[in-house]
Order: C-alpha cells, then structure tokens, then sequence
C-alpha cells in the first residue's frame, strides 16, 4: 500500500523531525510512505486568502496522487487504533491501493477540501499544532500496521 501525509508548510523542530525519521523507517515493511508539503502562506496574506491558497495546492497535490483522501479534521469521525486499523484493512481489501492524509495549515482549509476528500477523520476536539501533528498521524499510521500485521507494539 501507498500512504502519504499531505500536507501544509515544514517541519522545523530536530525533535518532531527525528520522531517522524524513526516511524517512517518502522513502516518500510508495510508500506511505501512520503510526506508532500505545500508552502504555507499564513505569514504573506490574510488567513482567508492563506486558506484558499494552501487548499488550493493540497487538492492540485491530492488530484495528481490519486487514490482515498482521509482529512483530518476535528469535526471528522473518531476512530480507536483497533478500529482504524481494521478500516485501513478494509480500505485494502476494496482496492484501495493509495491512501492520503491531509493535515491542513495553522489557518485551516475551506470546505472545498472538506468536499473533495472521501473522509474525515478527528484525533480528538483538541488543537494540535499542525507540525506536531504529523508525528502524532505517522505514528498512529506504523500503530494501524502493527495491528493488521500482529507486531508486538500496540498495547
């Protein structure tokens, strides 16, 4: 299976950058992994037009990697490990070759992402710095594959 994390602006912290080099090397076995960053622009414009344009470029990146668009989004649906693991499953056994995650920008997304992606998934009704967040998401990935495979890491 392809998974990518798609997702707004980079990762500047060594901590957060190290966290997700080791989980990335975990799941090598399971899966072919690539984080997709587009730029941010929260700084250069309005978070209104900031919004827009990181919207923008994450459906232009989704439109050309195909495949099951999962957002994170804190009004999604919520899932336990188990039971995201056995959705991921599932979303094999349709056919579902590529699966991505969309983390949006400090700023949010509009809803014509909320529209173009398949699901919605929430982590929880707390706010998570986008870049944390990615660590977070690709731990829980290597979680969901450590289920479906029988590896002794979820507990």
């Amino acid at each position: 299976m392809n998974v990518s994390i798609v997702c707004v602006g980079k990762v500047k912290d060594k901590y957060i950058l190290d966290g997700i080099a080791e989980f990335q090397k975990r799941l090598q076995p399971f899966a072919k992994f690539e984080i997709l960053e587009v730029k941010e622009y929260g700084k250069e414009q309005s978070p209104t037009q900031a919004m827009e344009k990181e919207t923008g470029e994450l459906i232009s990146v989704l439109e050309r990697l195909g495949g099951y668009h999962i957002l994170l989004d804190v009004k999604g649906k919520e899932r336990d490990s188990l039971e995201m693991a056995k959705h991921l499953e599932g979303l094999q056994v349709q056919g579902k070759s590529r699966v991505n995650f969309i983390i949006g920008g400090s700023d949010g997304y509009t809803d014509a992402l909320r529209k173009y992606c398949q699901e919605r998934l929430s982590f929880s009704k707390f706010t998570f710095p986008h870049q944390l967040m990615r660590l977070i998401l690709i731990e829980q990935i290597y979680r969901w594959f450590s289920i479906n495979h029988h590896i002794k890491y979820h507990k």
